[in-house]
């Protein structure tokens, strides 16, 4: 079966609108996140959304009959890069994660009326949400299967109870997707709830202090103290969580690695321009060979993540699971964005660490990428599992 990269004129009519938007929209808005460690602040989702919203750029993931404009995954490739661009981009068209993840799992799984209450007005941009599966240890983290937050029955309900971690968007959020385990229910042992965060059993115990400051609502300690929910709170059919659970992570795996390409072309750009004006030792920077090395492997580096993430783009939209290529693009993507942001960094030098420039704080936002979504060993683990067991079976052939 062929592959055509090729994007219809519709995406490409799109991503050139997307890039208009970012360069005039979100980019000027990039220093009112000064002094916000943990996300920009909601005033500023708001006004950029609502600049998204009336130049038809919102929620470009989200099915059409839900309000957004409908892209399959190889059209969300360049749109998505495009908005990353800016770390305001993705938040500003409403595809910024967790949100972005969840809209589709509630697109793939949510009953009707499930969809109506929480899909619509989480894609409109009138709500945030929350995936809460992470958990300290020796709870859920890189083994999902470690997880120690627990629903029971209680009447036709149930009762959450559990610590959840590190869950990125928490604090001002209308609802989250909880994991929690239902051994005793059946399936595959765990099972998704939409519990709605203003009961008072849901606690926010604190903000994390990360690294990373991009994410609006930042990142939380969580404790599900006896919540109590209806069965209509139960997420597609108890027993099917993580099940459920990779129709959610492969394809925002896969977003996340659209959304950062487009933050690592930013800097690369920004080593470009300046190496372009900047000269030393009698020349230009862009004329010296130890410089254009740091480029050229910039560019390498560009298009061997881009052509990654088509692949499994085309895998996921011709119904596969791709797992082993979302995986694969993850694993690569993460690595090769944090070399181009760093490259761009040493390029431009002393002005490269300073917050002249945007390229501090992209380095300090790609950093978690690699830990985000499975960290790099996870995915090589189960990598070199798939050719192993593949390997195996094809030698077991008569």
């Amino acid at each position: 079966m062929s592959i055509d990269f090729t994007h219809e004129p519709r995406v490409r009519e799109l991503t050139e609108r997307v890039e208009a938007f970012v360069r005039d929209v979100a980019i000027p808005a990039e220093p009112r996140t000064k002094g916000h460690d943990h996300g920009p602040p909601e005033d500023l989702r708001r006004e950029l959304q609502a600049a998204a919203r009336e130049a038809g750029l919102l929620a470009p993931h989200v099915g059409t009959e839900h309000g957004g404009l409908g892209l399959d995954v190889r059209g969300q490739t360049a749109v998505f890069e495009a908005a990353g661009y800016s770390l305001l981009g993705p938040l500003a068209l409403n595809c910024a994660a967790p949100d972005e993840g969840n809209m589709h799992l509630l697109e793939v799984v949510a009953t009707p009326a499930q969809k109506e209450r929480y899909l619509a007005p989480l894609a409109a941009g009138e709500i945030r949400s929350c995936f809460a599966m992470t958990e300290p240890a020796p709870g859920a983290g890189s083994d999902p299967t470690m997880l120690r937050t627990t629903a029971e029955r209680v009447g036709d309900g149930w009762r959450i109870t559990g610590h959840k971690w590190f869950i990125t968007g928490a604090r001002g959020a209308t609802f989250a997707i909880c994991m929690a385990a239902t051994p005793d229910a059946g399936g595959d042992g765990a099972t998704m709830f939409l519990v709605d965060l203003d009961d008072p059993a849901v606690e926010i115990v604190r903000l994390l202090d990360t690294l990373d400051t991009a994410f609006v609502g930042g990142h939380a300690e969580m404790r599900f103290n006896g919540v109590t929910v209806g069965p209509d709170a139960v997420l597609g059919e108890v027993g099917k969580g993580f099940t459920y659970a990779q129709v959610r992570l492969g394809p925002a795996r896969l977003t996340h690695c659209m959304r950062w390409l487009g933050a690592a072309r930013r800097a690369h750009d920004t080593a470009l321009d300046l190496v372009a004006e900047r000269e030393a030792f009698g020349h230009r920077l862009a004329d010296l060979g130890m410089v254009q090395q740091h480029l050229a492997d910039n560019e390498i580096d560009l298009a061997a993540s881009r052509a990654l993430v088509l692949q499994a783009a085309w895998a996921l939209d011709s119904g596969q699971r791709a797992n082993r290529e979302t995986s694969i693009a993850k694993t690569f993507v993460a690595e090769a964005v944090n070399r181009i942001v760093d490259r761009s960094v040493q390029v431009c030098g002393g002005i490269g660490v300073s917050a002249d420039l945007p390229l501090a704080q992209i380095l300090r936002e790609v950093r978690p990428f690699r830990i985000y979504d499975g960290p790099s060993e996870t995915h090589r683990w189960s990598i070199a599992r798939r050719a192993v067991r593949a390997r195996t079976s094809d030698r077991a052939q008569p």
